[in-house]
């Protein structure tokens, strides 16, 4: 067995997300009153951006000075809104894991700036 990465084990999380995905996928089609899920993809793609700024900002103030809990708490909340705007938009984690593998080896910078403007 291969050591975590310092990030941690990422088959794990690679296979959590992928439940999760599934999951979501499977809410989507449940009554909304019974599935936050159902309700937060009903209200489509806009309301579901509102609720990741949200959750990313709340992220982003967790990780200036709350306990490695809340951080890891207010990251679980923005995967999650994310798969759920990813569901909304019929974007599977798999053409995202794609990009990603694109970009690996690459300098941010320079990908940055390879990137057309939209």
């Amino acid at each position: 067995m291969t050591e975590p990465t310092p990030l941690g084990d990422i088959e794990r999380l690679a296979a959590i997300l992928s439940r999760l995905a599934e999951t979501i996928d499977q809410r989507a089609s449940a009554e909304n009153s019974a599935s936050y899920t159902a309700k937060l993809l009903s209200s489509g793609p806009h309301a579901i951006a509102k609720k990741v700024i949200e959750e990313g900002g709340e992220l982003a103030l967790a990780l200036t000075g709350e306990s490695d809990t809340a951080v890891a708490s207010e990251a679980a909340d923005v995967l999650y809104h994310m798969l759920v705007g990813l569901k909304a938009r019929g974007i599977s984690l798999d053409a995202v894991a794609r990009v990603l593998e694109k970009r690996q080896g690459t300098s941010g910078l320079e990908e940055k700036a390879r990137r057309k403007p939209t």
